[in-house]
This record gives C-alpha cells, structure tokens and sequence, in this order.
C-alpha cells in the first residue's frame, strides 16, 4: 500500500518535472485531509530548506459551486511563498506550468498576527493593515484537475503564482460584499464576480483560515498575504494570453504570458 510519505515524493517530482500524475486519491483511495495537509506541510517545510520563505496563505473552495462539486462544506488552504509573487503586469512562461488557469480574487494585508481558535469578524478587521486586488495563478500537479479535496489540498491548493494590484485601501471603508470584478483574456470579458460569492464576504474567509489554521497550530501573521478566495470562475490560460482584472473600486490587475 502506497504511504503519505511516497504521496509527498510524487507531488514533489511532478511539481519538478512539470508531468502531472495521477489523482493522489486514486493512488491511495484512503488518504484522509488531516493526511493530505501532512503531505503540503512536509513538501513546504523542503521548499523553505531550500531558501524559500512564507509570504502569506491562500484560500481555496470558498464558493458553494466548488464545495458542491468536491462534495465538501468548507474551504482548504494553501501556503504563499517568496517564487510564487509576481509583480503587477508581470510576465510568466506558460511552458513552466502544466495547466494553468487564472482567478481573481480580493487580498488582504496584516498588520497584526491572528491566531485561532475563535478569531472574529472583528479581529481581521482590525489586524488588517491594507487589502489590494489580486489575480491568482492556479495550476494542478494533477492529471486535467481531476481532483478530490485531499488531492488538492494535498497540492498546496493548486497553487501557483499570484499578482498583487498596486492601489492599497482601508479595509473599514470598503464594503466588500459590493465589491464588483470584471475578469478581461485578451480584453475580452470572460466572467465578473462579487465580494459576497465568498462567504458572503472575504472576511469571513480570513476568519475560517485562521481558526482552521489552529489545528495544525500554524498562525497568520503580520506582514503576510491572505488571498480571500476567487470572486468567480477560474479561466484557462494559453500562451499570448494577457489578462486583466478590473475591480471599479479597487483598481486593475494584470498578468500576461508568453
């Protein structure tokens, strides 16, 4: 029988390699969350040996749609790290991905640690030093994002790249449920979004990370990225593709490919 540890190999030679695999799921039918998370801690812990460090965290399955279609009630995470920032209207290599795709989504900026259990509406409010608009990168070491939970969790959440928007704005003058996005591929409208089609509002979401986070006695903290969770469907991506995320109060945020 396949273990956790020979799991965390495969997902370590494919993200190498740029070969996908087969689902985790399929390959070891009884691989539990709590084990899939194992795997993402471990294969984070040899990424920061090797010079990388944690800039933030991400949240993933934050709509019903996805929660239904993975057949779970609640979101995963993923771990934020240095190679993974690129800068607003940056440019990446499509041939260093497997199958790319790009959402858009609210990130917010602390100023102050959170530390689960039992962290508030109220506490990210106030540990949160600015939010920005953002465009995550999504990519699955997976075979055509064939993919349960565990096998994404176990991916790091699909995690790939992210851009962060250049405009910084006070999260108390926002009402982030009404925040509206427009997601642009080659200036062509794709599909828009709003601040609510995350729990009803990405605060929500920075709360259920921090307190999910406690499980496994990690913390958020200050200085760090929290990307809040796509406002609406991820879009595949193909080489010469450029795209563009208009939020009307937040600004714009680019990222192309070659």
């Amino acid at each position: 029988m396949t273990s956790v540890d020979e799991l965390t190999i495969l997902l370590q030679e494919a993200e190498e390699s740029g070969v996908s695999i087969k689902a985790l799921t399929e390959v070891f039918p009884g691989l539990t969350e709590r084990e899939a998370y194992q795997i993402q801690l471990t294969n984070v812990e040899e990424k920061l040996k090797k010079g990388q460090k944690i800039i933030g965290k991400k949240i993933g399955l934050t709509s019903i749609a996805m929660q239904e279609l993975l057949g779970v009630d609640e979101p995963d995470y993923g771990h934020l790290l240095t190679d993974m920032n690129i800068p607003n209207f940056g440019e990446v290599q499509v041939a260093n991905m497997i199958l790319p795709k790009v959402e858009a989504e609210i990130a917010f900026v602390l100023k102050k640690d959170l530390i689960g259990p039992n962290i508030t509406f109220e506490d990210v409010v106030n540990a949160t030093d600015y939010i920005v608009p953002a465009i995550e990168v999504v990519d699955s070491r997976i075979e055509n994002w064939k993919i349960r939970l565990e096998d994404t969790v176990a991916d790091n959440a699909s995690s790939c790249l992210f851009v962060l928007g250049n405009e910084r704005f006070d999260v108390k003058e926002i009402d982030l449920p009404n925040v509206t996005m427009e997601l642009y591929r080659n200036e062509e409208l794709m599909n828009s979004g709003k601040g609510e089609a995350v729990l009803g509002n990405p605060i929500h979401c920075v709360a259920w990370l921090a307190n999910k986070l406690s499980e496994f006695e990690i913390s958020l903290n200050a200085g760090e990225i929290i990307l809040s969770g796509a406002l609406s469907a991820a879009i595949n991506v193909n080489a010469g593709d450029l795209f563009t995320a208009k939020f009307p109060l937040l600004g714009d945020v680019s990222i192309s490919f070659k």
